[in-house]
């Protein structure tokens, strides 16, 4: 059980993952309180902290995890507090910064060679339909005024689209065989995958350093996973 993954829950929020011995250190700091519901893999559901003996200092009385939350509340707290069970995020396998940097190397070749042709698609639509007279440089129709808008616009449905989708993932994602979740390791909508998307730019701001997080913090996050409560992590 030592080094195995925890979570813990607070305020109707499930936190972690953390190790066992970080756990024992918030409960002794009163971080974490006995009556705080916990769990790792080989639980069958969660129970309060101080119910759990790898967790409570010697003489610490296991009954007063029942009148802390109460049989009732142990055998409801998963529907009323809507926690998951996180039987796939604790035995995830993460995706550290080099794969998911083969990933976007794959996707920018896919993305490089769809831009092109739209490029040229929208800029000899230009010259075709829009008459000289109109002042339009048919050459930055695509990037709107060389503001890179086409570039932006086509790169936001790329990842946002498919990383939202069924497949969760986009081409190159799923080439390495990683997928995007939300910290419980389910599906994202396209509201969170767009503002994840974005979130990219923040990253590269920070002279990369929010993409290289990705290689240094415990579940792999770059900046922008943080900012949209996403992980990226191995498929199955």
């Amino acid at each position: 059980m030592p080094g195995s993954e925890w979570y813990y829950a607070q305020d109707n929020r499930q936190l972690g993952p953390v190790t066992i011995e970080a756990l024992i250190d918030m409960i002794r700091q009163g971080h974490v309180r006995p009556s705080d519901l916990v769990w790792t893999e080989n639980m069958p559901d969660w129970r309060p902290a101080s119910s759990v003996p790898a967790l409570m200092p010697a003489g610490q009385a296991a009954e007063t995890a029942t009148a802390s939350v109460g049989v009732a509340g142990l055998a409801g707290a998963n529907a009323f507090l809507n926690y998951v069970t996180p039987s796939g995020p604790v035995n995830v396998v993460y995706a550290g910064f080099w794969m998911r940097f083969a990933a976007w190397i794959i996707d920018l070749i896919i993305l490089t060679v769809v831009d092109r042709i739209l490029e040229v698609a929208v800029n000899f639509s230009g010259t075709v339909l829009l008459p000289r007279n109109y002042g339009i440089p048919w050459g930055s129709l695509w990037d709107f005024g060389g503001l890179e808008s086409g570039v932006i616009f086509l790169r936001w449905l790329y990842y946002a689209l498919m990383e939202s989708s069924q497949i969760q993932g986009t081409v190159g994602k799923l080439a390495l065989g990683i997928i995007v979740t939300d910290m419980q390791g389910q599906r994202i909508g396209f509201g969170r995958a767009t503002g994840r998307y974005f979130g990219r730019y923040l990253s590269a701001l920070t002279l990369m350093i929010g993409f290289m997080l990705a290689g240094w913090t415990q579940q792999k996050q770059a900046l922008h996973d943080m900012l949209a409560g996403c992980l990226v992590i191995r498929r199955g």
